[in-house]
């Protein structure tokens, strides 16, 4: 890395922090407006891990300009961070320009994606555009039948990013059922801090997006990691810790207020495993939708592994009792009934 490039990481990093401290500040003095929304600009991706339930191999992207006004309307419900979410969005041809959208309005830009379309060239059009946060999910060391996100297919790719982008990256990897070899977390997560990334670790979830407790062995990979690098797991918290033992989790789940999940047709679900509530188009939805739903609880949640959700939760989980009936959630399927916590 050059000298230029590491100053210029270390600014960057520090006004983003303290982009985020307002971000918190703004959270704890109002509850009417997102803090989180994932949103969706490309179904389509490039691959089909067996596990996954948020793609498929024909969708075409959504025109830039649809996507330009639920930007900016989630601009003007006070949405402080937006999450680009696939399918894959680096195969949106005008993925550059959502994102400058994004910063344009003083949000926080994240990305979610499988990486395998980075390049040197790639990476730096991404720093252009602004974006800020990057994670890529990376199942396993050696590809197999479940997943092609291997750190073997991917390694290249970190060291492009090591050496080009100007914004964070975390690399999450994954235990649970349908992963072969829990300890390749281990393996992955070790690589990440090498090359100046932060890593996570996430919890294999079913199809409803709950809860799957891990064995013993996962259990023991699951602490080693929490171990490893302390500083490097601000996302994981004592959700993440209950669920590993296979304990519910007693909170408020705020989604449909503090957490909006938009698919690509631009409606407003919950999550990405509870879609089809409330269902209702982003264009129309209101601080009054955000406050119906901040005081609705939902029962998927004791057993909910969906970790952005818990995060935004956790801002409120000490106020403001939820006294509506409990929302008829039940999720929508587009794929296979098995799904990584990957967001």
């Amino acid at each position: 890395m050059s000298h230029a490039l590491h100053l210029r990481r270390t600014l960057l990093s520090a006004v983003r922090r303290a982009r985020e401290i307002r971000m918190i500040a703004k959270g704890l003095t109002s509850t009417d407006h997102p803090i989180l929304a994932h949103i969706i600009p490309m179904r389509r991706c490039n691959l089909a891990c067996t596990y996954c339930n948020e793609y498929d191999d024909f969708s075409k992207p959504v025109p830039v300009d649809a996507m330009y006004q639920r930007l900016d309307h989630l601009a003007e419900l006070g949405t402080t961070i937006i999450t680009i979410s696939g399918g894959e969005p680096l195969l949106h041809p005008d993925l550059d320009l959502l994102i400058a959208r994004i910063r344009s309005h003083g949000a926080i830009a994240g990305m979610i994606t499988n990486g395998y379309l980075l390049t040197a060239d790639r990476i730096k059009r991404l720093n252009r555009a602004g974006l800020e946060h990057l994670q890529i999910s990376i199942d396993n060391v050696m590809p197999d039948d479940v997943s092609k996100k291997s750190l073997k297919v991917l390694d290249k790719k970190l060291q492009l990013l090591a050496e080009h982008a100007e914004f964070h990256v975390n690399i999450n990897s994954v235990v649970g059922g349908g992963i072969h070899s829990p300890k390749d977390a281990l393996v992955i997560g070790k690589r990440a801090l090498e090359l100046g990334f932060t890593s996570t670790i996430g919890i294999i979830h079913d199809g409803d997006g709950q809860l799957q407790p891990l064995k013993e062995d996962e259990r023991e990979v699951y602490s080693a990691m929490r171990a490893m690098e302390k500083s490097s797991y601000a996302r994981i918290n004592g959700f993440q810790d209950n669920i590993a033992h296979g304990r519910e989790n007693q909170w408020r789940c705020r989604a449909g207020a503090r957490y909006l999940y938009v698919c690509e047709d631009g409606l407003v679900h919950y999550c990405s495993q509870q879609r089809g509530y409330p269902g209702k188009p982003l264009l129309e939805y209101t601080v009054d939708d955000i406050r119906r739903e901040y005081r609705t609880a939902k029962g998927c949640a004791p057993r909910c592994t969906v970790a952005c959700v818990h995060q935004t939760g956790t801002i409120d989980n000490w106020r403001d009792p939820q006294t509506l009936p409990e929302a008829p959630v039940g999720p929508i399927h587009t794929g296979p009934l098995i799904q990584l916590q990957q967001k």
